[in-house]
């Protein structure tokens, strides 16, 4: 099976699982983010500043 998060085949580590349903696995439905919240937040996993993208084509873009 594959996995809906990552680029991998599934391994079952659970990170799918819905936080307000831990039975279902998520499926985009934004019930757990709240609008009515102070703030909301995203997680980032990386950081690619101009100029380490010098050696790459101006075409080229990257998915972090």
């Amino acid at each position: 099976m594959k996995c809906i998060l990552y680029d991998r085949e599934c391994v079952d580590c659970g990170e799918c699982r819905c936080d307000l349903d831990p039975e279902k696995i998520c499926d985009n439905c934004m019930k757990c983010v709240r609008p009515d919240a102070d703030y909301t937040g995203i997680l980032v996993s990386g950081i690619q500043l101009e100029h380490e993208n010098e050696d790459r084509p101006e075409d080229s873009h990257e998915v972090l």
